[in-house]
């Protein structure tokens, strides 16, 4: 399956909040759909699973307009849906029924869920005891129950220990594996570029970068470098690099020791090598620039924001 976003529009009265967003994702893939509070994801979403009408564009499953009641969609929104008054396994029964399954089968998924989660033991408990965590497990149980073919995850490791991201890290592998259509929306990059081929970054209503995070990655970095010195580092070392090396590269971040250096237009990497091996600059370590997906989102959203300011 590949679903596609096609330049959706949406206003709610006078005030448009997206603007032709476009992005798309397939089976046994993950899409990272990120951006900043307010950005237009949950509004995207919403629209995805027909909460919302867009007012233009279009969305389609294999070319065909894509109607979402066709389809299991298993979705975990960031603010949390459950009953806090009902036992786990009622309310499990419950979703999977509205969903369309039978009861029994219902009853099965949810116990598979359940321990595969590592939370059968809380199945007749109220939601209300559980620790925070524990909801949060019985919650993308509660998403999964009726075997959804598209899952869409807002914050999933809200709340989560290092323990339990693992038990989760692994079932988010385990659906993109088994070929579901995964659409992923979180604030800790980490796991965006653990699970996500490619990403679709939103600010102010707009995708403003979108595509394979291996391409994005290597484009954004091909253009920087990395050094460090062993005598200095931070502003002293950027210092040294500028009265060196002003006419090849800027020093465009400090990340602790190292220095990330931008290079001037129509330079390489061989000119600053040539350059070093020249200089009275003390290089314990030079390379090539590979940035993190937290660099490029803070990057190209705070340059967003530059140009509508």
């Amino acid at each position: 399956m590949k679903l596609e976003v096609k330049d959706i529009h949406k206003s709610f009265g006078e005030k448009e909040v997206l603007h032709g967003i476009n992005f798309s994702v397939e089976s046994g893939k993950a899409l990272g759909l990120l951006g900043r509070n307010g950005a237009g994801k949950t509004t995207t979403i919403r629209i995805l699973m027909d909460v919302f009408h867009a007012n233009s564009g279009e969305i389609t499953m294999d070319g065909q307009k894509f109607i979402p009641a066709n389809y299991q969609i298993g979705y975990l929104p960031e603010e949390r849906g459950l009953y806090p008054k009902r036992t786990v396994i009622d309310q499990m029964v419950f979703l999977g029924c509205l969903r369309g399954l039978k009861a029994k089968q219902a009853k099965e998924n949810a116990k598979r869920w359940l321990k595969r989660l590592e939370v059968s033991e809380y199945e007749t408990k109220k939601l209300e005891t559980l620790s925070k965590g524990n909801q949060q497990k019985v919650q993308l149980a509660a998403t999964l129950v009726a075997d959804p073919e598209i899952v869409i995850l807002d914050e999933p490791f809200s709340g989560l220990d290092p323990v339990n991201s693992q038990i989760l890290k692994d079932v988010v592998s385990e659906l993109i594996a088994d070929g579901k259509l995964v659409i992923f929306s979180s604030h800790q990059m980490s796991y965006v570029e653990e699970f996500c081929e490619n990403i679709a970054i939103i600010n102010q209503g707009e995708v403003v970068l979108e595509g394979n995070l291996h391409e994005i990655k290597k484009d954004y970095g091909k253009s920087r470098l990395m050094l460090t010195l062993a005598d200095c580092a931070g502003e002293e070392a950027a210092k040294k690099v500028t009265a060196e090396l002003s006419d090849l590269v800027a020093v465009e971040d400090i990340k602790k020791n190292v220095l990330v250096l931008a290079l001037a237009e129509g330079k390489t990497r061989k000119d600053v090598m040539e350059r070093l091996a020249k200089a009275s600059l003390e290089v314990e370590h030079f390379g090539s620039f590979e940035p993190s997906l937290n660099d490029i989102f803070v990057a190209k959203v705070g340059e967003e924001a530059e140009k509508n300011a």
